[in-house]
């Protein structure tokens, strides 16, 4: 029974790989460590209907406080046993008209989306060095391509570009010093979700995308260490357009 830590889990993709987990069976999934800076009522829902393996940790990943009393609160919940895997998944998305330099909130997007996940996964690592997997697995984005930049030029959404660039190269660093421990840091693009962020024109249910992840993140190892994975959804593959979930490696 693998035990799972997800960051941003009120709504979203976050909440959607919480029930994803919570519905695989225990021989496969134990503690699911479901965070946010507040519980709210689908969270707690989910919570009330998992027998116990859901629970609810309050993380604020842009306070380094915050972030330390979760990681003590998960150590003592785990009772000398490992954390298995780290899903890095709270984020946040800008809209800006004027483009980049209409940008005005570039360091507060740094703060969640990079530094966040830098001050949950030092805090965390000494759990994830005695679990079983030490997965680390980064929601990233195609957008963070530098390479696809051309794709996405009518995007504007600069800051999260930026920021999202900017965690892949975060996760190769980690991927690179902790590859001798056996970790497998890994960044996943869930692609392009029907959430509050990605509004409803989006290409796939938020569902969808969780359920994708999840399938990466159980069949992950440390060969994949360092990679940059697009998921997988059959009938996608060639599909028209800028997106595309062929569930290869996605060009930097």
């Amino acid at each position: 029974m693998a035990s799972f830590l997800i960051t941003g889990t009120s709504r979203g993709l976050g909440l959607a790989l919480a029930k994803r987990l919570a519905s695989l069976p225990t021989s496969q999934v134990g503690t699911i460590f479901a965070t946010a800076r507040q519980d709210n009522s689908p969270l707690n829902e989910l919570i009330s209907h998992s027998s116990g393996r859901v629970e609810f940790v309050n993380l604020d990943v842009t306070s380094t406080s915050s972030v330390q009393e979760a990681s003590q609160i998960v150590d003592k919940k785990l009772q000398g046993k490992g954390l298995d895997y780290l899903i890095n998944n709270a984020g946040a998305l800008d809209w800006n008209n004027d483009g980049v330099v209409g940008m005005d909130n570039l360091n507060d997007m740094f703060n969640l989306n990079v530094t966040g996940v830098h001050e949950v996964t030092r805090a965390f690592l000494p759990l994830l060095r005695r679990g079983e997997k030490k997965a680390v697995i980064n929601i990233s984005t195609t957008l963070g391509s530098i390479s696809r930049a051309p794709i996405y030029e009518q995007s504007l959404t600069p800051a999260y570009k930026i920021t999202k660039a900017a965690l892949n190269m975060l996760s190769v660093q980690y991927a690179q010093q902790f590859a001798s421990e056996g970790f497998t840091f890994l960044l996943v693009s869930p692609g392009w979700l029907q959430t509050d962020l990605g509004g409803s024109r989006a290409d796939l249910p938020v569902e969808t995308g969780a359920e994708k992840v999840i399938d990466i993140a159980l069949k992950t190892s440390p060969a994949q260490n360092g990679k940059f994975l697009n998921i997988h959804v059959p009938g996608w593959e060639n599909a028209s357009g800028n997106n595309q979930y062929e569930g290869g490696e996605i060009e930097w």
